[in-house]
């Protein structure tokens, strides 16, 4: 698997995207989703960053600079067939060390609940972040989970 830079003009992420936007829209309140569409990521703050095994796409993601301090992980999504293959582990590791090396000492995320959402809750826990109050422009409701990793 290589994790790489960019992609976003790639046809399998653009779909995987849609993908991703429409299970977000499906498992989420009206109102409650702050998933980033395809030109939402192509801003200059965001790096994306696609899996792929050879030629197949197996997953996505991106990190929001909020501040010289503060990444926001965003867009996480792993295809269908890939997963249960640590795609998203070697993702957010990918993420976690892109924000060492540009010496953010927090990151953190956005999520939603409910079954849908429980893959993503046990993988963040995993590599350590914990719950958090909201940040930047999000409100807190029934529905959104905000988690936080430290990066001393």
């Amino acid at each position: 698997m290589q994790v790489r830079e960019g992609g976003l003009d790639e046809p399998q992420v653009i779909g995987l995207l849609e993908i991703h936007a429409g299970g977000m829209l499906a498992n989420s309140p009206q109102g409650a989703c702050h998933f980033l569409d395809l030109s939402g990521l192509k801003n200059p703050d965001i790096t994306f960053l696609s899996a792929w095994e050879g030629e197949t796409l197996l997953g996505i993601g991106a990190v929001k600079a909020l501040d010289a301090e503060t990444g926001e992980i965003k867009s996480m999504r792993t295809a269908q067939a890939a997963l249960g293959q640590g795609v998203g582990t070697a993702i957010l590791r990918h993420i976690i060390a892109l924000a060492k090396q540009r010496g953010y000492t927090a990151l953190k995320l956005e999520t939603g609940t409910g079954a849908a959402f429980d893959a993503a809750h046990a993988l963040y826990a995993r590599h350590g972040f914990t719950p958090c109050p909201a940040f930047a422009d999000y409100e807190t409701t029934e529905f959104n989970r905000f988690f936080a990793l430290p990066l001393n």
